[in-house]
This record gives C-alpha cells, structure tokens and sequence, in this order.
C-alpha cells in the first residue's frame, strides 16, 4: 500500500501530494497521514471527487490516517 505521510504540512499541500500518488495510482489503495481535521477533510473530499472511496479514517494521537480505495 502506497502511504502519503502530509503531517506537518498546511492545505493545500497534503490534498496536492494525494491528489499526486492518486494519479501514479490509479486504483487500490492509499492511506494517507495528517495532523489537522481540515487537512482530513480536504483530502477526503479531494479523493472522492477523483472517484476514490473512503475505506477508514483511524484517528492516533493527533494524527488522522487515511485510507482510500478505487477499484
């Protein structure tokens, strides 16, 4: 599974390096690490607009990780 670590990072740049593995990807899955809500849910609407699902969000800490998955 590809891991896109955004922690530490201000929007937009954790929705521009998913957006990024999403189109190296193209299908599977992708989990994806940030450290703000608004970084979640930038990222989660970014990745469903590309036609991507949400499978989990598991909160750690002050970490929120991410995994989507298309097909």
């Amino acid at each position: 599974m590809n891991v896109v670590d955004a922690r530490g990072l201000s929007c937009p740049q954790p929705v521009l390096m998913t957006l990024e593995e999403i189109k190296k990807t193209n299908q599977g899955e992708i989990k994806i690490v940030v450290d703000t809500e608004t970084s979640k849910e930038n990222v989660c609407r970014a990745a469903q607009s590309q036609g991507w699902q949400i499978k989990d969000i598991q909160e750690q800490g002050e970490d929120f990780y991410i995994t989507i998955v298309k097909g």
